[in-house]
């Protein structure tokens, strides 16, 4: 019990600096200005659900595409490190506002032509993807997904239940977040938020960088025990 909880801990610190809930949190309240209290809860139930569906099927359906178009593991780690340092040093010098991403500028425009906010679903695009389960948490769930394939000393009935665990603890996370997002925003102010999120920046690049030397490093290793052969 105590090797789970171990590994949901250390799901949990990768998946929440790359997923980012206070981002969705921030968008959330600038998509959500005027609706109704029962849709708003609505809109967090189907993003929390949306989201624990994406992961799911990164984690156990990418190795499925890796194989059907030819993906080597550290090939992905390298390219999942790019996209991870690429969206941490985003957050990192330059964070993004609530709106300005095309998903979201096409929200907003539904919005206002329909005249409505009842009409227009939210929770998929873009609070689900790309706001929490973008492309760095995907290639991120992939990659581990692949290590757990390669072999891993960690007892196999834990490894069969700690992913579903680790996307159900980060829905309920992202479920609170987005249900107390007046208050956080209220206490924490668009200062707190943009110091945190530069702080999941800085940790997303460590993450990026090092996702990046494994890869480079398993290439190397396959180079040189080729050479030796």
């Amino acid at each position: 019990m105590l090797e789970l909880l171990e590994i949901i801990g250390l799901g949990l610190m990768l998946i929440l600096p790359l997923a980012n809930p206070l981002t969705t949190l921030v968008l959330f309240l600038g998509l959500t200005q005027g609706m109704p209290e029962a849709e708003q809860r609505r809109q967090i139930a189907q993003t929390c659900l949306y989201v624990f569906l994406i992961m799911m099927v990164a984690f156990y359906g990418g190795q499925m595409v890796m194989r059907t178009f030819g993906i080597s593991i550290p090939g992905l780690r390298i390219a999942g490190g790019l996209i991870v340092v690429l969206i941490g040093l985003q957050m990192l010098f330059s964070p993004q506002e609530s709106g300005s991403s095309t998903e979201v500028e096409d929200k907003v425009a539904q919005l206002h032509n329909r005249g409505t906010v009842r009409t227009v679903n939210i929770a998929f695009v873009p609070l689900a993807m790309p706001s929490t389960a973008g492309p760095g948490t995907i290639a991120m769930l992939i990659s581990a997904a692949a290590q757990v394939e390669s072999g891993t000393n960690v007892t196999p009935w834990v490894l069969t239940i700690a992913p579903t665990l680790i996307f159900l603890c980060f829905s309920f996370i992202l479920w609170l977040c987005l249900r107390a997002s007046k208050r956080i925003r209220r206490r924490l102010g668009d200062g707190g938020i943009a110091a945190i999120s530069r702080l999941m920046g800085f940790l997303l690049v460590c993450i990026g960088i090092q996702f990046m030397i494994t890869g480079i490093g398993a290439i190397v290793l396959d180079l040189v025990a080729a050479t030796a052969a």
